[in-house]
């Protein structure tokens, strides 16, 4: 899953994005709303956190020009201003879900998941196929009925093929949707944690590789 988080504030921007990537959320960041805006343009995110008073674009604003998109993210409204009005004319300017500082943030990353789930394109939220199974909120997965124990990239990385399934998913593609912008592009980082996590499978091999193309789950 991608997620931009939009925080002028850079300490808590920081916070939350790590506190995501620790729930194996891949996470970019952006500081003001022209700098957000050129990232919704440029990457397929599933949940955009958004506090409304920014610099260079106002969150309100930056809101209905993602809403307004045909494949547009969902919006998490993330900002101080928690009153019942101000909930209100946030959830009227097109935001999905509307969370008041200070928050809990479990809740944070419970309501992004099911922000993601909402998507008119998002998957079941118990993903199945070659005898695996994954619940992304319960962060449990299984192969055959024997449970897993995989770190947080590996679990990403698990969760994007089987969403992806019966489709490939380039080392490009896996990269964008398991890692974050700062990822480089020229790392072996996927193939390493593709052999990781293949180990951990067990065999039979139920991750296939077709050279030049990339990787799907065999069903």
């Amino acid at each position: 899953m991608r997620v931009l988080v939009v925080e002028d504030a850079r300490s808590l921007a920081e916070v939350v994005a790590e506190g995501l990537r620790d729930q194996g959320l891949a996470v970019d960041l952006a500081f003001d709303g022209l700098a957000a805006a050129a990232k919704v343009d440029l990457v397929a995110y599933d949940v955009v956190v958004l506090d409304r008073d920014l610099p260079g674009l106002h969150g309100d604003t930056l809101c209905q020009m993602i809403t307004e998109r045909a494949d547009r993210p969902m919006v998490l409204m993330l900002t101080a201003a928690g009153t019942p009005g101000d909930r209100v004319s946030g959830l009227t300017l097109g935001a999905d879900d509307y969370l008041a500082k200070p928050f809990h943030f479990p809740e944070l990353v419970l309501r992004v998941r099911a922000l993601a789930r909402r998507r008119p394109s998002a998957q079941p939220r118990t993903l199945r196929a070659g005898g695996l199974e994954l619940d992304p909120v319960r962060r449990t997965a299984t192969r055959d009925g024997r449970p897993l124990d995989l770190s947080v990239k590996e679990f990403a990385l698990l969760e994007a093929l089987l969403s992806a399934s019966p489709a490939y998913l380039s080392a490009e593609m896996l990269l964008e949707r398991v890692w974050d912008e700062n990822a480089d592009p020229f790392t072996n980082t996927v193939t390493v944690t593709i052999g990781r996590l293949r180990r951990k499978l067990g065999p039979p091999a139920v991750i296939t590789t077709l050279p030049g193309v990339g990787y799907r789950i065999l069903i």
